[in-house]
């Protein structure tokens, strides 16, 4: 997949874009900004079982920002997380290099560096540890009830239609815990309700600078308890 950029987003920080897509890999309003807003905030915030080990699922790895940004939250919590992200065009490490995630952030370059390598289980830090599968979203397979979070970080319905429908929804579904979330950039009608008809219970949720809405989608296999 050929990119172009670095591009500097309205926060500071960096994005690319993909000339395949069509689209910058974040938002130009600030990539810091949304990844932060919705997938730490409304994601790993929004999942609300205590666990020992949080299971992270990203489906469109990118750039690496999610995962970093996860790695910070992990260590300022110190809350152990890990992390799978799937990524079918992994970024060049020349690329990688160029974005200024690392000083953005406050975070040695090595950081940014370790998720992209990870090709195998490894611990990046003392609360982090990741792997990073290279395997289309259509190809990817796991196991019932091991993921607490999942990041769906494709690029858009317009972009990658393939990626965003009911039978993909539905594997993740199933691969997420009871009470388990999905969060995502996108609040289409067609993408509202693939993930209802997946089994997702869904809500709309304010959005960063430059967008109105996202979604976030739980997973309730249990009914809930009767409320007398």
């Amino acid at each position: 997949m050929k990119n172009t950029g670095p591009v500097k987003t309205r926060d500071g920080s960096h994005t690319l874009f993909s000339e395949m897509a069509g689209e910058h890999y974040h938002s130009t309003y600030g990539a810091v900004q949304e990844s932060g807003h919705i997938f730490i905030r409304a994601g790993l915030e929004g999942y609300r079982k205590p666990v020992e080990e949080l299971h992270v699922l990203e489906i469109g790895f990118g750039t690496g920002l999610n995962a970093l940004l996860t790695l910070m939250w992990a260590e300022k919590n110190r809350q152990k997380v890990r992390y799978l992200g799937v990524e079918a065009f992994p970024l060049p490490e020349e690329t990688v290099k160029k974005l200024n995630f690392s000083s953005f952030l406050g975070q040695p370059e090595s950081n940014l560096l370790s998720l992209h390598r990870s090709r195998h289980r490894k611990a990046v830090t003392s609360f982090f540890s990741m792997e990073l599968l290279i395997r289309k979203f259509q190809d990817f397979f796991a196991e019932s009830n091991i993921f607490d979070v999942v990041f769906f970080d494709a690029f858009s319905p317009e972009s990658q239609p393939e990626m965003w429908t009911q039978e993909g929804f539905a594997k993740l579904f199933h691969a997420l815990s009871d009470g388990g979330v999905l969060v995502t950039y996108s609040c289409k009608g067609t993408v509202k309700r693939a993930l209802k008809a997946a089994g997702f219970r869904i809500e709309k949720l304010p959005g960063p600078p430059g967008k109105r809405e996202f979604l976030r989608a739980l997973a309730q296999k249990t009914p809930p308890a009767p409320n007398f």
